[in-house]
């Protein structure tokens, strides 16, 4: 079984948290709080962190690695084909191919997978070159062409798929696998096996260090692209854009999410929790088992009803899109929504794993 880091459960707590009330307050009420483009990434961070913690306790448990690999594959084809469901029942049939979280997620196992038996210094380099070499492929790919107000489009062509999925779409390839790559890398890391505690602590203020140096960087960027020439500017730095994700973006919430995961490893996982956080931490563990499932649910509760409210009342089920109600009102559905979700939790228990997860075990494991 794998071990349960307390880090991790709270920081995947965080992500969904900030994805909701995001999502809730962009659906519903048009509005973009703050906050939005962080819970993404961290999510997508932590995935990697995750696939080493289960990979390296299934191999820690006996398993070969040539079982892993099999295991690994079919989780990575259920959460892309489960991102593809996903696709076309909350959004609408013409949407199958935006490349959202969980198409992105499923692959990024796939590609995780070959990289286990790579060496840490090419992981890091193809990691570096995920993110350097994605403003050239956006360019190339003239990304401004497949967006109108904020939103993916794109004909239904071979090479217009392909290119979604690779640097176009909501969650390319295109650097957005440099996430996953950081996770992996930084799991490796700190839950390495061998090693002495001193050992864990200065790894752990090694990684913060780095993960302050790419924020660093990223502000650095951003200050630093009005004095750039035009031609740099534009093409390679846009500042902090999540669509197209910018190289300032990219180096900030990578660094970021070391950063965070170094903190919370450093004063959740490598002491004792203080007694009056056990609370927050057991309703930190079920929402982290239960993150997939979470995810897909919250878009079904308020994506459904405003398709078949608009449908009702306008015959275009995207009639109330953006405006179906007060920005107050989208936040008091998404708060109801999250303790709905832990009240669930709660009679389930924390053990009694169902939903996505649970589906996920059962076809692959």
């Amino acid at each position: 079984m794998t071990t349960r880091f307390p880090s991790i459960d709270v920081l995947r707590t965080i992500a969904i948290i900030v994805m909701v009330f995001v999502h809730f307050s962009e659906n519903l009420a048009g509005y973009t709080p703050d906050i939005a483009g962080f819970g993404a990434p961290l999510f997508v961070f932590l995935s990697g962190a995750s696939y080493f913690l289960w990979s390296d306790a299934k191999l820690a448990g006996g398993s070969v690695a040539q079982d892993v690999s099999k295991i690994s594959v079919r989780r990575g084809l259920f959460v892309f084909g489960a991102g593809f469901a996903f696709n076309v029942l909350v959004w609408l049939p013409e949407d199958v191919f935006n490349w959202d979280v969980l198409t992105f997620i499923g692959s990024a196992l796939l590609v995780l997978n070959g990289l286990r038996r790579v060496p840490q210094p090419i992981c890091v380099l193809i990691a570096c070159m995920a993110v350097l070499i994605s403003p050239v492929l956006q360019h190339m790919a003239d990304y401004a062409a497949f967006w109108e107000q904020r939103h993916f489009d794109y004909d239904w062509t071979l090479s217009d798929v392909l290119t979604g999925f690779l640097v176009t779409g909501y969650f390319p390839i295109f650097p957005w696998i440099a996430l996953s790559i950081a996770g992996y890398l930084c799991a490796s890391r700190l839950f390495a096996r061998a090693g002495a505690d001193c050992d864990r602590v200065r790894r752990t203020r090694d990684l913060g260090i780095i993960g302050l140096s790419l924020a660093a960087a990223s502000v650095v960027l951003i200050m630093a692209r009005p004095v750039m020439p035009d031609g740099v500017a534009l093409r390679y730095f846009i500042g902090w854009d999540l669509y197209p994700p910018s190289t300032e973006y990219a180096l900030g919430t990578i660094g970021m999410a070391i950063l965070l995961f170094a903190v919370g490893h450093r004063f959740l996982d490598l002491q004792p929790a203080p007694s009056r956080l056990n609370g927050v931490l057991a309703i930190a563990e079920s929402f982290s088992r239960y993150s997939l499932t979470i995810y897909v649910l919250h878009h079904i509760v308020h994506i459904w009803p405003l398709w078949m409210y608009g449908l009702a009342q306008t015959g275009d089920p995207t009639a109330f899109w953006e405006d179906a109600m007060p920005v107050g009102t989208a936040c008091v559905l998404a708060t109801l929504f999250l303790l709905a979700c832990w009240l669930v939790f709660h009679k389930f228990g924390a053990r009694r794993i169902w939903g996505l997860e649970r589906c996920m075990r059962w076809v692959c494991d």
